[in-house]
């Protein structure tokens, strides 16, 4: 997890199933609640993703979309993107395939190209 300009990014690695979900919850459940603007999910170093992490990213856009800020995601993997356009949540979550183009499409500038 990190910042950068007014965003809060929390990456996530390896298998995000029941286990993982379970694991990060804490985590992702106070990043949601803060007080930052903006909050990404960067799933680029993640190796499997199935509906748990769909319940997941569902469950933070609402809680930060709640609070008035802004939601993003970061993913490039054609498998996960795969199962974002199959549940129909590709237009809700909106996945971008780096951190900078996530930020660029929440309207943020940064001084990062990742």
């Amino acid at each position: 997890m990190y910042e950068i300009d007014r965003a809060i990014v929390v990456e996530l690695h390896g298998e995000i199933d029941l286990a993982g979900c379970r694991r990060i919850a804490p985590l992702i459940d106070a990043v949601a609640s803060g007080p930052e603007p903006i909050v990404l999910v960067d799933l680029s170093e993640v190796d499997f993703f199935d509906c748990s992490g769909l319940t997941m990213l569902v469950r933070v856009h609402r809680r930060v979309s709640e609070r008035g800020a802004r939601f993003g995601v970061v993913c490039a993997h054609p498998l996960t993107l795969r199962i974002l356009r199959l549940t129909h949540l590709i237009g809700l979550l909106r996945p971008a395939p780096t951190v900078g183009a996530a930020l660029a499409a929440l309207g943020e500038v940064t001084q990062r190209d990742a």
